[in-house]
């Protein structure tokens, strides 16, 4: 009575009943009938009658709902048949029971040959309306309980769990055609073949190689294929680096002797940047579907080794194309996600991406997520690794369906990924494939696994290999012929011995060919930009007063706005009649005049629809009518590029990552990340430190995605102070102690070879000059911008459209243009600073008259250092003491990367002396006395003409 292992105790009390249907009215709990409640059947052994009679309404309401809530739990899915999936040796006690047990559920053994009626909730029956209880078990058993373990009964949406029970239940839906067969088992073939090949070629290199799951090659390429089918024509791929190479070689279909040289020691970097690990490297290609006969591109994005940080970059990108194709429900572009089951139970990032899922301004329409379970992370036992009992628990939270197969088992592993691809593009929803696997090596090809799990490696070691089982059943059913699998083997060596001969010729490794994002026409054929000028970024008059009109107005008709947004809008109003602008207005007036220019502006992070200190404004919401809101912006002009602003989920690590796969997509694009307050990018420094900062010498990657960083000292408390300006300066690449050669395009020169940008604007028309010049380089950088807070209304931080117009362009530094600079020889201190800090300086100069004798200048471009003008400005003060005066901390702050630079252009002939508060471990104070003590302090010794007589430096 094997078929017996998994009577639900649900089943066998709604069995007793359909003994004797004319006893009882079915009904549901919910009243879907009416009708008196069918008295419930008593348990022989006693027990809880409240929880057996919830168990019986819940059957009577989904009935078989046993099977398809708790199969997974008993299903065989772990191919080395030594640990439970779930971490969890119990056996639900609803689920199975025994023949000897039948009596406590008022059934007898001769009660499993009657006919039943089948519920119009299950599919088992196929043609058929009854069957015996027998028969009933053993298909429910056969679905739910053996290579393959469904988690969709928590979905609150009845007919996509009647999409699934449809999918898995219907008899007969897993059987294949002898040609699938054979297509399986070729691609098998070569993912074996190819980890069995780099194994004797490198034995001794680490290539963290898919053995123990090689039936992922097979699984990615049925998703890709049914995507196909269903009418995708763009899919976005990320992954760890296990099993990289192999999906390279076999899904992206890479040339294979481009990833063999890469073994090569002898092999030289032909490319700019230090490049990366060949598991680590990313590809684009467009090819012919051969399922389909349809042309599908393939792009894997390149990663470092921080598990599922590549996660919310390949969401982003996906959104990109899909915003750029106009494929607002995803239907043309999609995405893939493979992970390990250690990092996606282990990597917040997960969650984060995960809640982006189903945001208007984040969405791609759903992800088929697939797992790589090894059971094992690095060498930490699952049970050592998780709270929750499987790895995929995480994608329950966004209602996730979680498809779980015995990856030992190839046709149910095409089947679920068919199931997962077709529900991907009918419900455009996300879904979890767990491909139930082992480790054959350790962590990677040198690492001992039997160290730490002997027991599991002595069963790895015994396993027999997928593709030998899959094979022996082809054989065995005459599907295929010994000969025919041997010739399919030899053939795939054949090409990879090939291709091996040819990759000694090669001795030169072009990263470029390994580009994850290729933008066609916006540099020359070899990669390198069309010009080395930047044009002006100043804009016509006319331009900055339409912007400025709209910025001020409502669009819409009968919209009722805020009265205090009115006053606003109206001071936007009076800014624009006297030919000025704050920073709010500079920032609306740069992406305004961009989109007129074509150039899409996305604007995302917390709060950024209103502006963390509410100055933007950038969404109206109607005071009298629920969520009808009005973006200005989209209403310049009949023909503008499309202005997406979008409040994020409380997240930066997701987000950034996010917007930065977004920038990735397309170089005519302005896309900016704006944080709540700049000290919390450090919960994103991953993105920061492995993508953005070293993305272009890594991947040859270019990318403009903008930080906008709120940064200044007031007060406010050691967390909301500083945006760590430091840390960005000390990953810039330049080199402090070479002293550059000035040449006509040096501007231009320092801008491409430095890694990102590093600016702090003190005006709001340097801020417009610079968001501008972003997207007008003929090449892309990161630009990270500390962006003010009281600035934001200081009266004395306008800007006139004069500092706008056509002509005028960003300044990288800004000299002093009052008094001092008229008399440079008598000019005793020349004060370099930047950002904030300057206003301070400035009024304090005044309050203590010595504007003739000290002079002030503002460093907005911080890194790359514009060595050039500094020097023009050193040199105009030959006789006066220069310092360098920041609110910052001693050890934070600019100080320590800009002194040795000030040195180098000097050539060390005079000191760069420090003005600003000593070192400290905090940013700021919390005590606003303390932060008011400490800035006089400071502003003293700046005009303190006698403070470093006698020091020496």
């Amino acid at each position: 009575m094997s078929q017996l292992r998994l009577l639900p105790s649900r089943l066998g009390a709604q069995a007793s009943r359909l003994l004797a249907p004319h006893d009882i009215q079915m009904f549901s709990r919910r009243s879907r009938s009416s009708g008196p409640p069918a008295p419930f059947p008593s348990s022989k052994r006693g027990g809880s009658s409240s929880y057996m009679e919830e168990m019986y309404f819940a059957w009577l309401e989904n009935p078989q709902s046993v099977h398809k809530i708790r199969g997974h739990h008993v299903a065989q899915l772990d191919p080395l048949g030594i640990l439970d999936a779930d971490l969890d040796s119990f056996v639900p006690s609803d689920l199975i029971t025994t023949t000897d047990k039948l009596a406590f559920y008022d059934l007898r053994e001769a009660d499993l040959d009657k006919e039943f009626q089948l519920p119009t909730t299950t599919f088992i029956g196929g043609s058929e309306h009854t069957l015996s209880l027998r028969e009933i078990i053993r298909r429910l058993e056969s679905t739910y309980c053996q290579h393959i373990g469904l988690e969709f009964m928590f979905i609150n949406d009845v007919e996509q769990c009647q999409w699934i029970r449809q999918k898995f239940e219907t008899p007969g839906v897993m059987q294949f055609s002898s040609e699938e067969k054979r297509t399986l088992l070729a691609r098998l073939v070569r993912s074996m073949r190819f980890e069995d090949f780099l194994a004797r070629k490198w034995s001794s290199e680490k290539r963290f190689g898919l053995e123990g799951c090689e039936v992922m090659i097979p699984a990615l390429k049925t998703i890709i294929d049914k995507s196909s089918e269903m009418g995708i024509e763009n899919v976005i791929l990320g992954m760890p680096h296990r099993g990289r190479l192999n999906v390279l070689a076999n899904v992206i279909r890479k040339d294979l002797e481009q990833i063999f040289c890469q073994f090569d020691p002898k092999l030289e970097a032909a490319d700019e940047g230090s490049g990366d690990v060949k598991y680590h490297l990313g590809m684009y290609h467009e090819r012919i579907n051969r399922v389909t006969n349809r042309n599908i591109t393939l792009s894997l994005v390149a990663n470092p080794s921080h598990l599922e940080a590549v996660d919310p970059v390949v969401q982003g990108k996906t959104k990109a194309e899909q915003f750029y194709r106009g494929d607002a429900q995803g239907k043309k572009v999609m995405s893939i996600l493979v992970h390990g089951d250690a990092a996606f139970a282990g990597q917040g990032v997960v969650y984060e991406t995960f809640h982006l899922s189903d945001l208007p301004s984040y969405t791609t329409n759903g992800t088929v997520h697939v797992v790589v379970n090894n059971q094992i992370g690095f060498t930490t036992d699952p049970r050592m690794a998780r709270s929750s009992p499987y790895p995929t628990d995480v994608a329950r939270v966004v209602n996730a369906p979680i498809f779980h197969v015995n990856a030992d088992d190839p046709e149910a592993v095409i089947y679920v990924c068919s199931v997962a691809a077709e529900w991907r593009n009918t419900f455009n929803k996300d879904v979890v494939v767990d491909l139930v696997c082992y480790r054959r090596r350790g962590h990677n090809e040198m690492d001992e696994p039997m160290f730490t799990q002997p027991l599991m490696y002595k069963q790895i070691h015994r396993q027999v290999p997928v593709l030998k089982k899959y094979a022996d059943k082809l054989i065995a059913e005459g599907t295929v012929t010994l000969q025919e699998f041997e010739e399919e083997i030899a053939k795939y060596d054949r090409i990879c011995e090939e291709a091996y001969g040819r990759s000694k010729d090669k001795k030169i490794l072009h990263i470029k060919h390994w580009l994850d994002s290729p933008w066609p026409g916006f540099f020359n054929v070899d990669g390198e930009p069309k010009s080395m000028t930047c044009p002006a970024t100043g804009i016509p008059e006319d331009v900055l007063t339409h912007i400025g009109e709209v910025a001020s107005s409502v669009p819409l008709k009968d919209f009722k706005i805020h009265t205090g947004l009115s006053r606003i809008l109206r001071g936007r109003a009076d800014m624009i009649k006297n030919r000025t602008v704050d920073w709010a207005l500079a920032e609306y007036m740069a992406f305004g005049s961009l989109l007129k220019e074509g150039i899409h502006v996305r604007l995302s992070g917390q709060d950024v629809e209103r502006g963390t200190f509410s100055h933007r404004h950038h969404v109206l919401h109607d005071q009298e009518v629920d969520r009808r809101t009005c973006v200005p912006m989209n209403h310049l002009w009949p023909d503008q590029a499309p202005y997406t602003v979008c409040n994020s989920s409380l997240s930066e690590y997701g987000v950034l990552g996010f917007e930065l796969g977004y920038a990735m997509a397309s170089p005519n694009a302005l896309v900016l990340w704006e944080a709540q307050f700049g000290d919390f990018h450090n919960t994103a420094q991953c993105i920061i430190d492995q993508f953005i900062s070293t993305g272009q010498a890594k991947w040859v990657r270019h990318n403009g995605i903008v930080l906008l960083l709120p940064h200044g000292m007031e007060g406010m408390g050691p967390e909301h102070s500083s945006a760590r300006p430091e840390r960005f300066l000390q990953m810039s690449n330049d080199d402090s102690d070479a002293y550059p050669v000035f040449t006509e395009d040096f501007e231009v020169s320092q801008l491409y070879d430095c890694n990102w940008i590093v600016v702090n604007c003190s005006t709001p028309a340097n801020y417009f000059h610079v968001l501008r010049r972003q997207v007008l380089l003929p090449f892309r950088k990161p630009l990270i911008i500390f962006t003010p807070k009281s600035l934001l209304r200081h009266p004395e931080a306008k800007s006139s459209f004069d500092q706008m117009v056509s002509g005028a362009s960003f300044q990288r530094v800004i000299p002093e243009d009052g008094a001092a600079a008229q008399a440079p020889e008598q000019v005793r201190r020349l004060i370099f600073c930047t950002g904030k800090v300057y206003y301070d300086l400035v009024k304090e100069r005044s309050s203590q008259g010595l504007e003739e004798q000290v002079a002030i200048t503002r460093l907005e471009q911080i890194s790359p250092f514009p060595f050039d003008l500094i020097k023009q400005e050193a040199e105009k003060y030959p006789g006066a003491e220069l310092v360098w005066c920041q609110e910052e901390h001693k050890n934070m702050g600019y100080y320590d990367y800009i002194s040795p630079r000030f040195m180098t252009i000097l050539s060390r002939a005079r000191p760069i002396w420090y003005v600003g508060r000593d070192p400290a471990a905090a940013p700021a104070t919390g005590n606003r006395n303390t932060h008011l003590v400490s800035l006089k302090k400071f502003l003293d010794t700046a005009f303190n003409l006698q403070a470093f007589e006698g020091k020496t430096f």
